[in-house]
C-alpha cells in the first residue's frame, strides 16, 4: 500500500470516528487541504485543488471544526511518516484517539501488538486495565484523549529509541496544542522521558509530584503495563488520579463495591 494510501484510509477512519462522536461537519480550508497533498505526494500534485464548499459552522462548537481538521491532518501525516525506523516494521500507524476538547489527555509509550493491529491506543490488556481507572475516575474513554509519545510499534514492544521519540515528539507536540487539555497523565517512565527528553527518569520516584509540560500540568505515574505485573501498584495509581481529579475540581467517585 502506498503512503497515500494508508494517509487515506487513516483519514477515513479518523472522519468515522468523529462522525460517532456526533461531529458532522469539518471545515477544511484551501490551504490546509494543499499543504497535505504536499506532504502525502498526492498523485498529479500539479493539478489545482478545488476549493472546497464552506461547511456550516458546527452549532456549539465553533472551534471544534478547526481542531477535527488539524488532527485529521496530523493522522494523515503520521500514516505516511517515514522519519525512522519504526516505519519498517509497522501494520497500522497509532496517531490517538479521543475527545476535541478533553480536560485529561493520556500518553503512554507506543503501541503493542493489538493496537498496531486496530490502529487504535491501548486496546490490549494494558489498556482495558486504563479503560477501568478512566471510568472510575467518573470519565469515559469517549471524554478524554489518549495517545502515545511514538505512534508506531516498535519491534517485539521493546522500549523507544531515542531517536526515534525525538523524530515522533513533533506530532504529539502539535496535538497536544490543539487539544489544549486542562491535565497530562504520562503513564511511565517512557512517557515522561520522550515529553521533558529526560533519560534519566525513574517514574517509582517521581510518580504523583506534579511536573509541568509546556504549561499544562503534568502528573506522572505508572503505566498500566506494570500494574498488571504489580497489581498492589494500582493502589498508587489511585492515589495519583485522586490528585487529578481534585486538581481538576472534580468529586472523587465511590469505589464500586464488587458483586
Amino acid at each position: 500500500m502506498s503512503p497515500f494510501s494508508r494517509a487515506a484510509s487513516k483519514l477515513r477512519a479518523h472522519l468515522n470516528y468523529l462522525k460517532e462522536e456526533n461531529v458532522t461537519e469539518v471545515e477544511v480550508s484551501p490551504h490546509n487541504l494543499a499543504a497535505l497533498q504536499q506532504r502525502l505526494r498526492a498523485p498529479r500534485a500539479s493539478t489545482p485543488s478545488p476549493t472546497p464548499t464552506a461547511a456550516a459552522p458546527i452549532a456549539n462548537a465553533p472551534v471544534a471544526g478547526n481542531v477535527a481538521e488539524e488532527l485529521a491532518a496530523i493522522a494523515a501525516e503520521i500514516a505516511a511518516c517515514q522519519k525512522c525506523r519504526l516505519c519498517e516494521s509497522r501494520t497500522n500507524t497509532v496517531p490517538g484517539q479521543g475527545n476535541l476538547q478533553p480536560e485529561i489527555m493520556f500518553i503512554g509509550e507506543g503501541p503493542g501488538a493489538e493496537e498496531d493491529k486496530q490502529g487504535i491506543p491501548f486496546v490490549g490488556r494494558a489498556g482495558q486495565l486504563l479503560t477501568q481507572i478512566i471510568e472510575a475516575m467518573g470519565f469515559t474513554r469517549e471524554q478524554v484523549f489518549i495517545g502515545n509519545v511514538v505512534k508506531c510499534r516498535p519491534p517485539d514492544n521493546r522500549v523507544p529509541m531515542p531517536d526515534e521519540m525525538a523524530a515522533c515528539l513533533p506530532y504529539l507536540e502539535r496535538q497536544i496544542a490543539l487539544l489544549k487539555p486542562k491535565v497530562i497523565v504520562a503513564l511511565g517512565a517512557t512517557a515522561v522521558k520522550g515529553l521533558f527528553n529526560d533519560p534519566k527518569v525513574s517514574i517509582t520516584k517521581i510518580r504523583g509530584q506534579w511536573m509541568s509540560y509546556q504549561g499544562i500540568d503534568t502528573m506522572p505515574t505508572l503505566h498500566p503495563a506494570y500494574l498488571l505485573r504489580n497489581p498492589p501498584a494500582k493502589r498508587e495509581v489511585w492515589e495519583d488520579m485522586k490528585t487529578v481529579l481534585t486538581r481538576l475540581g472534580r468529586p472523587i467517585p465511590a469505589p464500586k463495591k464488587r458483586s
